[in-house]
């Protein structure tokens, strides 16, 4: 009763089309749930997410869960995730992908899930890692280990948004470090992050990744361009 009363005053809206919820939905509107434009590349296309790595650094596996397009559904998914607070948009992805890589063979000998991370300007600014709770939901479905404390963000530069791939490039060069190599040695990461556009973040990620001893690094985001 309470819950209803709740509701009525403040309701669930869907993060996608900012619409009532009915009260057996939860996070995405049915409706807004069809419409996604989900990939499937860890089950079918697997390659598609490796070639944005080739000849620029060693990935093991690779998937996005959804396909971003300029004013698109996925678009106002991640809109309202790292600009108005959303971070249950990042638990409901977690879970949804975390939830089918535990099916493969290929994610099963993932020993550690680490996100991109945030400069601790930034983190402080907006009060939290939007790709943290996705990091973690995967983390939490695999059954595995969650760190941020060994890659950390050491540079703050202004958004990336509006820059092309040579500038997106020059712009991460150096922007990470390493801590605590020995929670990342000898084992296969999951690195994660929000999206994948021209790969320049991850790239410069992995770089420092491969700072630790035998590392192994695969990775997974929200979404792709």
């Amino acid at each position: 009763m309470f819950q209803s009363v709740l509701n009525l005053f403040f309701p669930k809206v869907c993060f996608a089309c900012n619409l009532k919820l009915e009260d057996n939905e939860k996070y995405v509107c049915t409706s807004c749930r069809h419409m996604l434009p989900v990939t499937n590349f860890h089950l079918d296309s697997r390659e598609t997410v490796l070639k944005t790595f080739y000849g620029r650094a060693k990935v093991e596996n690779g998937t996005a869960l959804l396909r971003f397009e300029k004013k698109g559904i996925t678009q106002q998914l991640l809109h309202n995730l790292k600009y108005k607070g959303y971070e249950e948009v990042g638990e409901f992805l977690g879970k949804w992908l975390g939830a089918e890589l535990k099916t493969l063979e290929e994610y099963k000998g993932i020993d550690v899930v680490i996100p991109v991370p945030l400069h601790k300007n930034k983190l402080k600014k907006r009060g939290y890692n939007q790709v943290a709770k996705f990091a973690l939901e995967i983390a939490n479905q695999l059954e595995i280990n969650y760190v941020d404390n060994v890659l950390i963000k050491v540079s703050n530069v202004s958004s990336q948004v509006n820059k092309n791939r040579f500038s997106r490039w020059t712009n991460n060069e150096e922007l990470f470090t390493i801590q605590n190599k020995e929670k990342i040695s000898n084992k296969h990461v999951l690195l994660v992050d929000d999206i994948i556009t021209t790969g320049a973040t991850m790239e410069a990620c992995i770089a420092v990744l491969n700072k630790a001893k035998n590392v192994k690094v695969s990775v997974a985001s929200m979404a792709i361009a």
